[in-house]
């Protein structure tokens, strides 16, 4: 059964209108340390080769906390998965940079429980992009700063893994540690959320196996609820009827490799692949 959470009262930024689709949540949260304290003072884009004039966009509308979030800085990389320098969550974010070929680093969490079913998200109304989408447990970025950029064994991918957990679905960080994540393999893909705002990543495939304790942020997730593989089946049919919206990213992992993960979890080592990175 999906369980909904209850969200604070919507008001808009600067007391401006919320625009239908939208809420901003009045929940206090801590200081942002992601985009200023974690990168070492003030966020501002780094990258080698020819620079990007960035584009203005007006954020006045959305959701306060959300466009917070928007001053981290993502790992900018080639097609290769090298990082070339770092940009912010805004600027990785926009389908005009996205078309000049900017690309960064992302990873999607696959969480299932001792009775093997899937943890699954249907992300906020305050969300940015991709809105109300059902999803895979926990969907974001590594940062660019020293503990999320170290790459032995995606060691870095995986400490952000386990904060993001932390933040969006109330998992204490000593619940799922680092070490009990497993990298399987990258995805490639691009995809539009509207017509200002997309995703160009390459996805880190994470999988893990743990009962654990859940206090999610309605500013992050509506919904959630763990399901067994003919409950996900059914959710896709739905979606391919339009009749619920899931993310591109997801729809991608679920029709190629996860139903072939979900009945191997006690044997995934012989599907991990560090070497390529799967091109959707």
């Amino acid at each position: 059964m999906w369980r909904v959470l209850r969200p604070a009262v919507a008001v808009g930024r600067r007391g401006a209108a919320v625009p239908q689709g939208r809420c901003c949540c009045r929940r206090r949260r801590q200081p942002l340390a992601s985009a200023a304290g974690l990168c070492g003072g003030k966020a501002r884009a780094e990258r080698t080769g020819a620079a990007i004039t960035m584009p203005e966009v007006n954020t006045d509308h959305l959701d306060e906390q959300q466009v917070q979030l928007l001053a981290e800085m993502c790992i900018l990389i080639d097609e290769n998965d090298n990082k070339i320098g770092a940009d912010t969550k805004k600027n990785c974010h926009l389908n005009e940079n996205i078309d000049k070929g900017l690309l960064h680093r992302a990873f999607s969490v696959f969480l299932f429980n001792t009775e093997n079913k899937l943890l699954l998200q249907q992300r906020s109304n305050a969300k940015i992009t991709f809105p109300d989408c059902f999803t895979n447990t926990c969907c974001s970025h590594p940062l660019s700063y020293p503990l999320e950029l170290e790459e032995n064994n995606a060691i870095g991918v995986r400490r952000a893994a386990q904060r993001r957990l932390k933040a969006e679905l109330g998992i204490p960080m000593e619940q799922v540690t680092p070490e009990e994540i497993s990298y399987l393999t990258r995805i490639h893909y691009k995809a539009k959320s509207d017509g200002i705002w997309g995703e160009h990543e390459i996805d880190y495939i994470l999988f893990v196996q743990k009962d654990v304790t859940l206090n999610p942020d309605p500013n992050e997730i509506q919904s959630y609820c763990y399901v067994t593989q003919k409950e996900l089946k059914q959710l896709l049919d739905k979606a391919s009827k339009n009749e619920v919206k899931i993310t591109p990213w997801f729809k991608l992992i679920a029709e190629t490799f996860l139903f072939k993960w979900w009945d191997n979890l006690p044997n995934l080592n012989k599907f991990v692949d560090h070497e390529k990175i799967h091109r959707m």
